[in-house]
C-alpha cells in the first residue's frame, strides 16, 4: 500500500476514532450538568443541548487534530498510530473524568488558578481513602484503555463500512450546527441579559462562548453603563435575617464581652489601650461606607441598596430572639444615637456589651471591669478601596490565639459575639465566628461590588465586570490574573444550607 494511501486511511480512520470519542466524552461530560441547576426556560435548554453537544465535539475534535492528526502524517504506521492514539485517548478522558469531579466538587475547573484548592482535595482523598482511591483509579484507567482499543479496532476493521454509514452526514451537521447555533444563542443572551443561558458560561472545559457587549458598544448598540447597571440590579442576596426557629441559645458560663466601637483610634488613644493590656490585630479589615460598617457589625449583612439608612432606623430582627441579658448596644456618640433611634441605655450585666464611645480613653473607667475586650475603629479613612485594614485592639486570649493566623472584617463580629454568648443559628452568617477557624474566603459585598479576602490577597470585582488584585497587608497591586476558584469558594457562603 502506498503511504498516500496509508495516510488516507489512518485519517479516516481517526475521524471515527473521534466519532466515537466523542460519544464517549458526552456521557462523562454530562456530570457536569449534574453538578449545576436545570434551566427554567425553553431557551435556556436549548442553550444547554447545543452547547453541550457542540463544544464536547469541538473539544475531541480539536484534540485530534493536536495529537492524532500529526502522528498519522509524521508517523503513518497504523498499529503504532492506533495504540498511541488509545493512550492518549485514555489520559484524555482521564483529564475529563477527574476535571468533572473539581467541578462537582468545587465549582470550578483544574487549572493554575485552582491548584492549590485541586490538591488539596486530591490530599483528602489520598489521607482518608488512599487504598479505595488508588483502586478506583486504576480501574477507570484500564476499563477506559480497553474502550478505546476497543474503538480503535473496530474502526480500523470497519472502515469501509462506516465511510459509507448514511449517518456520517447528518451527524456531521448536528456537531457543527449545535457548536454555531450555541454561540448565537449566547450572543443574544448576553446581549438581552437572559441570564438562564449565560449562568452556564463556564459550565464545560476550555469554553469561551461569544458575547455581544464589546461588538455592540463599539457601535454604540447598547449602553455599557446602562447593562452593568441591569446586571447589578439582577444581584439578587437574601440577607442572613434569622426566623424565630433558626437562632437557639444556650446557657453559658463564659465571661462577658465588651466591644467598644469608635469613630476612629488616634495613637494616643491606641498606647492608651496599649497600656491597659489589649494588643494589636491589624488584619482587620472595615469599609469607608459608615452605613456599611454599622450594618456589617450590627445586622450581619451585606450594604446592598442605597436605602441603608432606612433600614438603620429599625433593630435587628434577630435580637427580639435573644434570652434577657444576652446582648446589649448603647452609645455614647450623639451622630450614633441619632441615626440609630433604637438604641437603649447600657445593660452591665448583659453577656455581650457593645458600645460606641468616640473617647475610650477618657471613660475607660466604666470598661475596665471587663476581661475581654475588643476595640475597633467603626470606618476605614482610605478611601481608595471599600474594604481596608484597620487597626482592632484585644484582650481575649482565646479570640488571640486564633486571629495570629488569619485576618478578620466587621462582618465577623456578631457570629463571633453571639457564639460567645452560646447562641448559634441553623444557617451560616456571611461572616466567621473567629473563634473557630475558618474555611472559606472573606466575602464582602457593596452596592454590588464584590470582595473577596484570603490569606494577603484582596481581590474586588466590579459591577461592570473589571477587577483588581491587591496584597491585603499592604494595598499594593499585585499583577495577577483574576483569581476566581477564590471568589467562587468565597460566594458558597451565599449558598442556603440544605
Amino acid at each position: 500500500m502506498s503511504l498516500v494511501k496509508k495516510v488516507n486511511r489512518l485519517l479516516s480512520w481517526g475521524h471515527w476514532f473521534s466519532f466515537f470519542n466523542i460519544l464517549l466524552a458526552l456521557a462523562i461530560t454530562s456530570v457536569y450538568w449534574l453538578s449545576e441547576p436545570s434551566p427554567e426556560t425553553l431557551l435556556g435548554w436549548l442553550y444547554l443541548l447545543c452547547y453541550w453537544l457542540g463544544h464536547t465535539a469541538f473539544v475531541c475534535f480539536m484534540f485530534f487534530i493536536i495529537t492524532v492528526f500529526p502522528l498519522s502524517l509524521i508517523f503513518p504506521y497504523q498499529k503504532h498510530v492506533r495504540g498511541l492514539a488509545a493512550i492518549l485517548a485514555t489520559m484524555g478522558m482521564v483529564v475529563l473524568i477527574f476535571d468533572a469531579y473539581v467541578y462537582a466538587n468545587l465549582g470550578y475547573h483544574i487549572g493554575s488558578t485552582s491548584y492549590d484548592q485541586t490538591i488539596e482535595l486530591l490530599r483528602q482523598q489520598v489521607v482518608t481513602n488512599l487504598r479505595n482511591f488508588i483502586l478506583i483509579v486504576a480501574c477507570v484507567a484500564a476499563i477506559l484503555i480497553i474502550i478505546e482499543l476497543i474503538i480503535s479496532n473496530y474502526c480500523w476493521k470497519k472502515i469501509a463500512r462506516l465511510k459509507q454509514s448514511p449517518a456520517s452526514r447528518p451527524l456531521l451537521v448536528i456537531f457543527i450546527g449545535s457548536f454555531m447555533l450555541s454561540h448565537v444563542i449566547h450572543i443574544y443572551a448576553d446581549a438581552r441579559l437572559k441570564w438562564d443561558v449565560t449562568k452556564l458560561d463556564n459550565v464545560l472545559p476550555f469554553s469561551y462562548p461569544a458575547t455581544a457587549k464589546t461588538f455592540l458598544a463599539r457601535y454604540q448598540l447598547v449602553d455599557l453603563a446602562q447593562r452593568a447597571q441591569r446586571q447589578a440590579d439582577r444581584l439578587s442576596i437574601t440577607n442572613p435575617e434569622l426566623s424565630l426557629r433558626q437562632l437557639q441559645c444556650a446557657a453559658t458560663s463564659s465571661e462577658s464581652v465588651l466591644v467598644i466601637i469608635a469613630n476612629e483610634l488616634n495613637p494616643q488613644t491606641t498606647e492608651f489601650i496599649a497600656k491597659q493590656g489589649l494588643r494589636s490585630h491589624g488584619q482587620h479589615f472595615a469599609p469607608n461606607n459608615r452605613n456599611e460598617a454599622l450594618l456589617n457589625i450590627l445586622y450581619g449583612q451585606f450594604l446592598l441598596h442605597d436605602n441603608s439608612q432606612q433600614q438603620l432606623t429599625q433593630p435587628p430582627a434577630f435580637i427580639e430572639q435573644l434570652p434577657l441579658n444576652t446582648l446589649s448596644i448603647s452609645s455614647l456618640s450623639a451622630a450614633v444615637s441619632a441615626q440609630l433611634p433604637w438604641l437603649g441605655a447600657a445593660n452591665n450585666a448583659a453577656a455581650i456589651n457593645i458600645v460606641f464611645d468616640d473617647a475610650p480613653a477618657v471613660n475607660w473607667q466604666n470598661y475596665q471591669h471587663y476581661k475581654h475586650i475588643m476595640v475597633l475603629p467603626l470606618t476605614s479613612k482610605q478611601f481608595k478601596f471599600v474594604l481596608a485594614p484597620v487597626e482592632m485592639m484585644i484582650r481575649w486570649p482565646a479570640l488571640r490565639a486564633q486571629l495570629k493566623q488569619h485576618s478578620s472584617q466587621h462582618l465577623d463580629i456578631l457570629p463571633t459575639l453571639l457564639s460567645s454568648a452560646g447562641c448559634y443559628t441553623e444557617r451560616s452568617w456571611l461572616g466567621d465566628n473567629l473563634l473557630q477557624t475558618p474555611t472559606l474566603p472573606k466575602l464582602s459585598i457593596s452596592l454590588q461590588d464584590i470582595v473577596s479576602i484570603r490569606k494577603d490577597k484582596m481581590v474586588v470585582l466590579r459591577q461592570d465586570g473589571s477587577f483588581g488584585v491587591w496584597s491585603a497587608g499592604t494595598l499594593l497591586p499585585l499583577n495577577e490574573r483574576l483569581d476566581t476558584p477564590m471568589l467562587i469558594d468565597a460566594l458558597k457562603r451565599l449558598e442556603p444550607v440544605e
